[in-house]
């Protein structure tokens, strides 16, 4: 009877995976770059020809500047975070774009989730404490998700500090 107890406090009622959203996905963003490295190759050419080369030369740096943001940009969407609450443990694993995982354990009890709002902006930032500790949590989130998450989290966190 006890080890049932034990499973049931352990097993998760909420989890969720959080990732950054990019509105280009990898169709648009061919498109774009195949567009672009068009449009720049023809132009690249016609000053050449025309005699011109460092503004050849210019197109090709611009269009090799904007490939470098873009694949910075979707470097940094590999990050995400994975959060997990139990009656006894709530885990927040962080994923940087390097792939270092950082885990922050709090006693679900002892847990508490802080949501900052601004009057026009609505939710600016999502922390959880407890235990002397604290974490952000979504920080790379758009405001329409940081609403879902937050009510979610605030609805798992208040089930699992009920008693069963």
């Amino acid at each position: 009877m006890e080890g049932n107890l034990e499973q049931a406090a352990d097993r998760p009622i909420f989890a969720a995976e959080l990732t950054p959203h990019r509105s280009l996905g990898r169709k648009g963003y061919r498109i774009l770059f195949a567009i672009t490295g068009s449009v720049c190759l023809v132009h690249a050419i016609f000053f050449m020809a025309t005699g011109a080369w460092p503004i050849g030369l210019f197109f090709g740096i611009d269009f090799l500047l904007l490939y470098g943001a873009f694949w910075l940009n979707y470097r940094a969407a590999r990050a995400r975070e994975e959060v997990t609450v139990s009656r006894s443990e709530l885990s927040i694993r962080k994923f940087s774009p390097a792939g270092r995982m950082t885990e922050h354990r709090f006693r679900t009890f002892w847990a508490r989730f802080f949501v900052d709002r601004h009057e026009e902006l609505g939710i600016t930032s999502m922390t959880v404490a407890g235990e002397g500790r604290r974490t952000d949590v979504g920080a790379f989130l758009n405001p329409d998700d940081r609403e879902s998450f937050s009510k979610a989290f605030t609805g798992a966190l208040a089930t699992a500090k009920q008693r069963i």
